[in-house]
């Protein structure tokens, strides 16, 4: 088998990492190991939220929305995502927060993939 490359299911991978694909955190030598970009498949239940605001952003962000009715809170606008295929990028700098209005499934991309940002997990209201 070639160690360079690996085949799994985003659902399943994702739930033992909080959702992240690949990142940094992955181990060393696993092709899922990067530090220039971060991935992850966001399984949100209704009325999950991320934990706290984002601040101090150092990465620059997509997120595209794959099912559901997602909330992106920044600081001057609130975007939502309600059709497959919305998607925001928002730059470093720029806090943030998140919630899922409905059952939603989304892909968020990061870059560069930087240690340290981990959270509490998100919170239902």
């Amino acid at each position: 088998m070639n160690e360079a490359v690996y085949v799994g299911k985003a659902g399943v991978d994702g739930a033992t990492n909080a959702g992240w694909l690949l990142g940094h955190f992955m181990p060393a030598g696993d092709p899922r190991h990067s530090a220039e970009v971060e991935v992850k498949w966001g399984v949100h239940p209704p009325g999950e939220a991320r934990s706290r605001w984002a601040t101090g952003e150092l990465r620059t962000a997509l997120l595209v929305l794959v099912s559901g009715a997602f909330r992106v809170e920044l600081p001057d606008r609130t975007v939502v995502l309600r059709e497959p295929g919305d998607y925001l990028v928002w730059g470093r700098g720029v806090d943030h927060s998140w919630y899922a209005e409905r059952e939603s499934v989304v892909l968020t991309v990061r870059w560069p993939s930087v240690p340290g940002y981990r959270v509490e997990p998100p919170v239902r209201r």
